[in-house]
This record gives C-alpha cells, sequence and structure tokens, in this order.
C-alpha cells in the first residue's frame, strides 16, 4: 500500500470511528507525511527506520513532549495497519517513549511566605471597615495552612467553618473528602473574616465562605490571584512569581523540608497517588542529605 492511500486510510477512520476533529486530522497529517518524507516509505517501516527518525527530530531540537506525540501518532498508524491486515507486524511495539522530565514545581522561601503573610495581616489591621482586606487576610492564611487547590479554597461553603475552627473537611477531586488542620495564625483570620462578613447585609446570608457578586456567587479565582499578585507586590515580592498554584507549592515544600512525611503531605494535598506528590522528591533528597552532613559521624568536618 502506498504511503498517501495508508495516511488516507487511517484519518478516514480516525474521523470516522475516533470522532477526531478537524485540527486532530490535520495534526495527524503533519506528523505522518513529516515521518513518511524522513524515513522514505512509512507505510513500509521497520523498527530502526522509525528510531533513526526519533533520533532525528531530537537531535533537531523537539521538545520531548513533541517526540512523545509522534511518536503516539505513529503508535496509532502501525497498529491501524496491522489490525487491517496490511501489515504483518507493529514496528513501534519495542520502541520507548521519550523521557519527559517534570519541571520542579515554582515555590516560595519561608522568608517571602513570611513577609507575604504580614503584609496581609496588617492591612487587615490598618483597615478594620475593609472587608477585603479581611477576606484576603483569611485566604493567604487558609491557602499556606492547609495547601488547598484554589478551586478548592474559593469555593469552600460557610458549613465548613462553622463546626470546628481547628480543621475543615474540604471536598476534592472526585467527591472524596480529606481533612486539612487549620494553624493557629489561619484560625485568627479566619474568626476575623467571619466576624466582618456576619457584619456586611452582602455577604450574611450567603452560604459560601468567600461570597462574592458573581455568576458562581463565590469569589472567582482569577479575581483572587489578581488581588494576591497585588498583595505580593505591596510586601515587596515580585508579583511574576506569586500565584495560588505557588502557595500551595509553598505548603507542601515547607512541610517536607521541616520533616514531614511524603504520605501526609499527599493526603493534605489530596493526590489520588503517590506518584503526583513525588514532585517533590528534591525537597526530600535535599534534606537527607544535610541529615547525613551534619549528623553523620563519617560526614567532612567543615573546614
Amino acid at each position: 500500500m502506498r504511503n498517501a492511500a495508508a495516511i488516507e486510510a487511517f484519518l478516514e477512520m480516525m474521523s470516522a470511528e475516533r470522532g477526531a476533529a478537524a485540527n486532530t486530522l490535520s495534526s495527524y497529517r503533519r506528523d505522518l507525511e513529516d515521518a513518511g518524507e524522513a524515513i522514505g516509505g512509512l507505510a513500509h517501516a521497520d523498527t530502526a527506520g522509525i528510531r533513526d527518525y526519533l533520533a532525528d527530530i531530537s537531535a533537531r531540537g523537539f521538545a520531548a513532549t513533541s517526540q512523545a506525540r509522534k511518536l503516539s501518532v505513529l503508535r496509532q498508524f502501525f497498529k491501524f495497519l496491522y489490525a487491517e491486515g496490511l501489515r504483518a507486524d507493529d514496528p513501534t511495539g519495542t520502541l520507548d517513549a521519550p523521557r519527559r522530565d517534570r519541571p520542579l514545581p515554582k515555590t516560595m522561601s519561608e522568608a517571602e511566605t513570611s513577609r507575604l503573610l504580614d503584609r496581609a495581616a496588617a492591612e487587615a489591621a490598618e483597615r478594620p471597615d475593609d472587608a477585603s482586606a479581611a477576606r484576603m487576610h483569611a485566604l493567604v492564611e487558609v491557602l499556606y495552612a492547609t495547601g488547598l487547590r484554589v478551586s478548592e479554597l474559593v469555593g469552600l461553603p460557610l458549613s465548613v467553618a462553622t463546626r470546628d475552627d481547628r480543621f475543615f473537611i474540604v471536598t476534592g477531586k472526585g467527591n472524596k473528602e480529606r481533612m486539612v488542620p487549620l494553624s493557629q495564625k489561619a484560625r485568627s483570620a479566619m474568626r476575623g473574616w467571619l466576624a466582618r462578613r456576619a457584619g456586611s447585609p452582602a455577604f450574611a446570608e450567603s452560604p459560601h465562605l468567600f461570597p462574592a457578586a458573581s455568576d458562581t456567587g463565590y469569589l472567582p479565582r482569577q479575581v483572587f490571584a489578581r488581588d494576591l499578585k497585588a498583595l505580593a507586590a505591596r510586601a515587596g515580592i515580585a508579583s511574576a512569581k506569586i500565584s495560588p498554584h505557588v502557595i500551595r507549592h509553598a505548603f507542601a515544600s515547607h512541610l517536607l523540608q521541616n520533616g514531614a512525611d511524603l504520605r501526609a503531605v499527599q493526603q493534605l494535598l489530596g493526590h489520588a497517588d503517590i506518584s503526583t506528590t513525588q514532585i517533590y522528591t528534591h525537597v526530600l533528597e535535599e534534606r537527607l542529605m544535610r541529615l547525613v552532613n551534619e549528623h553523620h559521624p563519617l560526614a567532612d568536618a567543615p573546614s
């Protein structure tokens, strides 16, 4: 079967049976035609030819994610040819996908985090009639104390704060509940916000912990992210490096740096799989190296 005919047959199958969108089909076509041009006879390519092609696109500077996407298209193409009896084998069966290095999460130092929280507390104290200052103080304290996802945080119902101020019961991904403890500072900030909230006619009757005049009835996460950057700038921290997700990462990193167990951090973050939490293993490695260097009897003494 000629290359062009094989590609057309594959794309027709992807459209008819898989419902692939026009943009997806165009992307598949480009990837297969690029591979066919490089290999010189895609429909009849062998494993060595495909491996050479993957090495070539790597040398051309394609990112690992792009390489993995191209290999995925080739796998689907040759699986189709095999299933249709157009080939007696699948030459991609023994090929490994390019390794994708996961970037380390952005985070903040403990000193920067303290500066941010102190600024939020100072503004809430300086502006006792400003509900937004009390709300921001509560938001950042709770976020750093619990590591909640921003969507979990802004969407909290009022009921979580009226049961027991020592912890929140949060419903996360997959409707799974988890318990997250609050620090003393977070509890204090929450009490300040609840008092301010109760005195506001616009907020007092809302079922949401952080109500707002929005379609959902609670503070949009984009608004919180914008206000957080403004708070960071006022605290002397580059706003470009701050986001709610960065504070979530700071929560996890600082816990691990100070001796927390990876499994405990997994539970607090609401990760279903420990592999997701393992992006923080670099923090554990640094801590273990420090422990060995400081406490092992055979460690090098400082010069």
